[in-house]
C-alpha cells in the first residue's frame, strides 16, 4: 500500500499542476485550517486521505482558472476579510483606489448632518463596508441588481457588525426618486464585450464584468442618472478600465459635472475618475 502523501509532497504536486507556491500553500492551509507557517514547519507530516483528495480537487479547479477566493470562500479588502461566492465579483486591490479617494473626501466633510454615501452595484459589499468601517460617521447605502449578491453583502455586513442599508434594483432604479446622496461610488461592469481577457474570467459573474459593447454602457447610465440623486456639491466617483479615463471624464463634463479628476492604481494606471455636481456659490466645507 502506498504511503500517504506528506504536506511537502502535496505542495510539490500542486506546483507541478501549474499553481504558484503561495496559492498552493493557501489552499492546503484552508483545507487543514492551518497557517502557512505551520505548513512549513510540518513539511513531513502525512495527510489524511480525505484531506489529500480534497486538496487535489481544489488544485485542479485552481489550475482551471477558478479564483482562489472562491475556493477558500474569502478575500481580504481594505483591511477587512470578506466572504465571497461565485455570485459576486472577487474584490480587487485596484478598487481600494476608489475607497481611498472616498475616504479622502469624507475626512473633509462636516460631521453634521452625517454624509450620505451610496455604493451602486455593491457585489460582496466590499466598497460600502470598507467605507463604513473606516468612516463610521457616514450613512451607507448599497444596491445591486443580483439578489444572490445582496445575500452575500448582507451576510458580510452582519458578520462585520457594520451598518449598511441595502436595496435591490438596476443602478438608480433601486432607489426612491427623491433619494439624495453626498457621495456616490461605483465599480460597475466596464470590460468591452469583445475583450480578449473575458474568457479567463469565466468563473466570475459576467453581469459584474461587462455590459457588452464598448464597455461604457453602465458608466453612461450611472452618469446620466447621477444629477437627480446627488446633493448639491456632491461627488460621483467611478472605477473604470485603464484606457477609459478620457471617455469617462468627457461623459462627466457633458453631464454638467465640475472638478473632474482621475486617480491612479498601484501600478500607475488611470483607474478611477470622479467629479463634483454643481454647488451654489455660497456652499462651503465640502471639497
Amino acid at each position: 500500500m502506498d504511503r500517504p502523501a506528506t504536506v511537502g509532497q502535496a505542495l510539490v504536486r500542486a506546483r507541478a499542476m501549474g499553481l504558484d507556491r503561495l496559492d498552493a500553500q493557501l489552499l492546503l492551509g484552508h483545507q487543514l485550517q492551518r497557517e502557512r507557517a505551520w505548513l512549513i514547519a510540518h513539511d513531513d507530516d502525512e495527510l489524511e486521505a480525505a484531506a489529500a483528495a480534497a486538496f487535489a480537487q481544489a488544485c485542479q479547479r485552481r489550475a482551471d482558472g477558478e479564483p482562489l477566493a472562491y475556493l477558500t470562500g474569502e478575500r481580504g479588502f481594505h483591511g477587512l476579510r470578506l466572504r465571497v461566492t461565485p455570485d459576486v465579483l472577487v474584490p480587487r486591490p485596484d478598487t481600494e483606489t476608489l475607497v481611498d479617494w472616498a475616504l479622502d473626501l469624507l475626512r473633509t466633510w462636516p460631521p453634521k448632518p452625517p454624509p450620505r454615501v451610496l455604493d451602486l452595484g455593491t457585489g460582496s459589499g466590499a466598497i460600502a463596508l470598507a467605507v463604513a468601517h473606516a468612516h463610521p460617521a457616514a450613512r451607507l447605502s448599497a444596491t445591486d441588481l443580483s439578489l444572490a449578491a445582496l445575500v452575500v453583502a448582507q451576510a458580510n455586513a452582519q458578520r462585520l457588525a457594520l451598518v449598511v442599508e441595502f436595496a435591490a434594483g438596476t443602478w438608480w432604479q433601486a432607489l426612491p426618486g427623491d433619494a439624495r446622496f453626498d457621495l456616490v461610488l461605483s465599480n460597475p461592469p466596464y470590460i468591452a464585450g469583445d475583450d480578449p481577457h473575458l474568457p479567463s474570467l469565466r468563473h466570475e459573474p459576467m453581469l459584474a464584468l461587462t455590459p457588452g459593447g464598448d464597455g461604457l454602457g453602465a458608466l453612461r447610465e450611472i452618469i446620466a442618472g447621477a444629477p437627480a440623486h446627488l446633493a448639491s456639491g456632491g461627488w460621483l466617483l467611478l472605477e473604470h478600465g485603464w484606457d477609459q479615463a478620457d471617455a469617462v471624464a468627457a461623459l462627466l463634463r457633458s453631464a454638467g459635472f465640475e472638478q473632474v479628476a482621475t486617480r491612479f492604481d498601484l501600478e500607475g494606471r488611470p483607474r478611477c475618475t470622479g467629479a463634483r455636481s454643481p454647488a451654489p456659490a455660497s456652499a462651503t466645507g465640502k471639497a
